[in-house]
This record gives structure tokens, C-alpha cells and sequence, in this order.
């Protein structure tokens, strides 16, 4: 059973279409990334899918209900959320914070050290959220998102503000989350964080899902069928994958005239490029 289905989507602002016509599924256990600039649908497919709005027109369903029922109570123990509009309480410590966060969910004090320990503050516990930087804030909103260790974790750039060492230590928090059953759904503008953590990736552009599947897939699809070969010598040569070129390497090879040989795929980045012409 698909944890998130999505059919013929479309949200209208206005005369403006922030989502068009958008499909597709998510099973259990998925991480699923969605590359998209500023401006492109990733916020509002999120708060269609959390029913903090409505569809203009389409299907969408979580946990095999419609997804507008996902403000039940019973339902928003089973999700978490991080996007942009998520808040703290300002004159809070970061564990106050917590607290709240530890009896709306009736969960044991030791949830708060687990979180903590996720975002790598367990020793900045005391600290009121108001003296807090932009990086610190964030990893706060992410300990709230997972302290009750959801079923479904909402995800929106998470790791935007943060540092390499943090980031890594988010990445092994969520792969932790994820091995124990959690579906993560993951909007990003990171094509590296993209290829280390997804198992599927989609590009969303101006409201239109333009490709989905894994990045082998999508590499795949859009590969250019070309060899890259570099000569002992120095020369190196972009050959189309036919039989004369076939022929051509075999004579280097048996001369051991070959330094490097690979096939030319294109990056995720190169893939986003081709399917928006623009750069992420």
C-alpha cells in the first residue's frame, strides 16, 4: 500500500498554478527527493499533503485516507513536518521546547534525549531559543519533527542552514529513521544530499513533476550514449557506443595505450538543466 498517493493534482492561486496536474506514489519506507528552484511547487505540495490547504481539483490521499482528514489527531501522531512557517517558542529553552513537543505526543522524558542527540545539541539544551543562530534553529525544528519518531517525516531543505559536520549527522539520524520504517518525503536544493539519501528523486518545475525515478534511471534516460577515452599519451576522445568504436578501443587496449575509459552520464544537476533550462 502506497503511504502517500498523489492523482491529477492541481492548485490554483489566483489565476496562478502553483501545481499542475501532479502524480504519483510513495510506498512505505521510500525516501523521496524533490529537486525544484524557489517558486516551483515543492511547499505547496507539502501543505496539500498535511491539509494545511486544499487541492483545487484532484486526488490526494495519506495513510490511505484523504489527506485533508490529516489534522485529526489521531493522524498528526503519525506524521512529522519541518517547513519554513514551522516556529518555536522564542523565550523557550531548546528543551522547554521539547517538552511541549514530548507531552502533546505523551511520550517518555528519554524522547527528548533522543532527540537531541539527533541533531547533535544535546549539549546546548539550556540555551532560550531566541539566542539561537539560523543552523542551531533549524536542527530545534528537526528535533520536533522526529522526537515521536513518525511513521511519515515531511522534510523542506532541511539542511539549508547547516554545516558539513551537522549535516552528516542529520543524514545518519534520518538513515536511522528511515532503516526502523520511517517514509521520508524530502524537497532539497542539494543534488549531492539528493544522490546520498534518496531512493527516488523527482524534478519539479513550475508546478509540473518533468521527471521521476532513481538517479541511475534518470542518468540512464538521459545519458548521451557517448565514451570518454583517455590515451597514455595525453589525447583523449568523446566517441559515440557503436561498433567502430568498439573496434577502436580494442586496438588501444591490445597496444595498452588506454590511461582512462568511462561512459559520459549526466549529473542530476545536468538532468535538471535539460528538463527546466535553468540551473538549481
Amino acid at each position: 500500500m502506497a503511504v502517500i498517493y498523489v492523482k491529477h493534482i492541481y492548485k490554483k492561486f489566483g489565476t496562478k498554478a502553483a501545481l499542475s496536474n501532479v502524480s504519483f506514489s510513495i510506498p512505505k519506507g521510500e525516501i523521496i527527493g524533490f529537486l525544484g528552484p524557489n517558486g516551483s511547487g515543492k511547499t505547496t505540495l507539502i501543505k496539500v499533503l498535511t491539509a494545511q490547504l486544499n487541492p483545487t481539483s484532484g486526488q490526494a490521499r495519506v495513510f490511505n485516507e484523504p489527506a485533508d482528514r490529516m489534522l485529526q489527531p489521531a493522524q498528526k501522531k503519525r506524521f512529522g513536518i519541518l517547513t519554513d512557517n514551522t516556529g518555536l517558542y522564542e523565550r523557550l529553552t531548546i528543551e522547554e521546547n521539547l517538552q511541549l513537543y514530548r507531552q502533546l505526543y505523551h511520550l517518555p522524558t528519554s524522547s527528548i534525549d533522543k532527540a537531541l542527540h539527533f541533531v547533535n545539541l544535546s549539549g546546548e539544551r539550556k540555551k532560550k531559543v531566541k539566542l539561537l543562530s539560523k543552523g542551531m534553529r533549524q536542527r530545534v525544528l528537526m528535533a520536533c519533527a522526529i522526537i515521536h519518531e513518525p511513521e511519515l517525516l515531511f522534510l523542506d531543505e532541511p539542511t539549508s542552514a547547516l554545516d558539513p559536520v551537522n549535516t552528516a549527522h542529520i543524514y545518519r539520524g534520518l538513515r536511522y529513521l528511515n532503516a526502523n520504517g520511517t517514509t521520508i518525503f524530502l524537497t532539497t536544493h542539494d543534488m549531492a544530499e539528493a544522490e546520498l539519501l534518496c531512493n527516488r528523486v523527482a524534478i519539479l518545475y513550475q508546478g509540473q513533476i518533468q521527471a521521476i525515478g532513481t538517479t541511475k534511471e534518470l542518468k540512464n534516460q538521459h545519458c548521451e550514449h557517448i565514451i570518454f577515452v583517455e590515451l597514455i599519451n595525453g589525447e583523449a576522445y568523446e566517441l559515440p557506443i557503436n561498433h567502430i568504436t568498439a573496434e577502436k578501443i580494442a586496438i588501444w587496449m591490445r597496444s595498452g595505450l588506454i590511461e582512462h575509459i568511462e561512459t559520459k552520464k549526466p549529473s542530476l544537476g545536468d538532468i535538471f538543466m535539460k528538463m527546466t533550462g535553468s540551473e538549481l
